[in-house]
């Protein structure tokens, strides 16, 4: 094989792996947000006075979930 196919087999493979970290990173962090909010829902149902803490944390978990997905942005970018 040649350098320039080593090479060029080596970037496609990065793209096919750093487009995967994506996709899971993403369907995880989707999947996160999903069950914070509904659980946050059923708090506020079940006790509507602590509205604003449940309100508070719910977007600070939120938050920590979508971080993940931005980590995961950075190192697709990076080809890992």
């Amino acid at each position: 094989m040649t350098p320039q196919l080593i090479a060029e087999a080596a970037a496609t493979a990065a793209g096919i792996s750093g487009s995967f970290t994506l996709g899971v990173a993403g369907a995880a962090a989707a999947i996160g947000i999903g069950m914070i909010g509904g659980k946050a829902v059923e708090a506020v149902g079940r006790n509507p006075g602590a509205s604003g803490k449940v309100l508070t944390l719910s977007i600070i978990g939120m938050a920590l979930a979508e971080a993940i997905a931005i980590y995961a942005l950075i190192l697709a970018f990076q080809g890992r």
